[in-house]
């Protein structure tokens, strides 16, 4: 059996019956990296701070870390970096980190030495004792990071963590999430940077218009059929037009003096020794083949946009 940080059966919070997030059912594995994926307004933000406690569910039910979603009890070993954060800045970034240690329950005795780790993790080492109306917002949104690593929590929500970081930034916090995952720590991350997204999540769930519509490995939601870049010899158009009807589509992607590079969509997986035993018995020079990787963004849109489809369906057939 799987061993799951998070699992929600139903999970709704909406606002007069509208807008928020609606049954959603997912569960979260352990030691994973969870990128939660979704435009603007499609209720990433909700559903988390319904995880969290912060608002009150209005249907289903939520278990994280073992406890129902809304209980002290569930948050114990949670840390949080929310989308829109706002820190008191008079006070220093030393000063805000210990009070956030004493809220955390952690020892005086071990403050100093946990507050000094964090720092140099999340890079502010050395503008700690800065007051924060000084900070950028790339250093507000690393105090922020460093708030929610205090506790040494198992399950950290990061909601949009990189948004206000320059490319450096982004690839140390990529690193960082990396790390705090091969820890066995779970990442639950909210982000509609999908580029950053694939570089480090494990699984995702997608979410649109309040619904999840798919959530799992996101390397195994088959979003488009395969695809592979076939480098050929500069003969190679007409027997490509002879090809079975399982290469559903071709199209030329560079043409050189002696080779051309071709982009072919199959039917289906195992189709690949099929395609090269056809080329082969059409004379055909193949000089590479590279099995094309899909992106997260193109199962994204893959899964938005029949989504999309089936709701206009729907819709069509209420009005007939």
């Amino acid at each position: 059996m799987a061993d799951y940080v998070i699992e929600t059966w139903e999970l709704s919070k909406q606002y007069e019956g509208r807008g928020g997030c609606k049954n959603v059912t997912l569960q979260v594995p352990r030691g994973s990296v969870f990128g939660f994926l979704g435009q603007n307004g499609a209720g990433k933000s909700t559903f988390v701070r319904t995880l969290l406690g912060l608002l009150h569910p209005t249907g289903g039910k939520g278990v994280m870390l073992g406890e129902p979603i809304g209980s002290v009890e569930s948050r114990q070993k949670v840390g949080y970096l929310p989308e829109l954060f706002r820190y008191p800045d008079w006070l220093t970034g030393q000063q805000l980190l210990e009070h956030h240690a004493e809220l955390c329950g952690l020892s005086s005795s071990t403050r100093k030495t946990v507050i000094r780790d964090v720092v140099a993790r999340v890079g502010l080492a050395g503008r700690e004792k800065e007051r924060i109306r000084g900070y950028s917002k790339g250093m507000q949104q690393r105090i922020g990071l460093a708030c929610a690593l205090l506790s040494d929590p198992e399950l950290i929500f990061l909601d949009e963590p990189t948004s206000a970081l320059d490319p450096i930034g982004r690839k140390e916090v990529r690193e960082l999430i990396a790390e705090l995952r091969d820890q066995g720590k779970t990442i639950f991350l909210n982000s509609h940077l999908l580029s950053e997204m694939e570089s480090v999540c494990d699984h995702v769930g997608i979410i649109h218009r309040g619904e999840l519509v798919v959530h799992g490995e996101w390397k195994k939601l088959n979003a488009v059929l395969p695809q592979v870049e076939l480098t050929l010899g500069n003969d190679s158009e007409a027997a490509l037009e002879q090809l079975p009807s399982f290469v559903q589509q071709k199209s030329r992607v560079k043409s050189e003096a002696e080779l051309e590079q071709w982009l072919v969509t199959l039917d289906g997986e195992g189709r690949v020794p099929q395609l090269l035993e056809a080329l082969l018995a059409r004379g055909v020079a193949v000089h590479e083949v590279v099995r094309k990787r899909q992106s997260l963004e193109e199962v994204f849109l893959y899964w938005v946009q029949r989504k999309e489809g089936e709701a206009h369906v729907a819709d069509h057939e209420n009005h007939v």
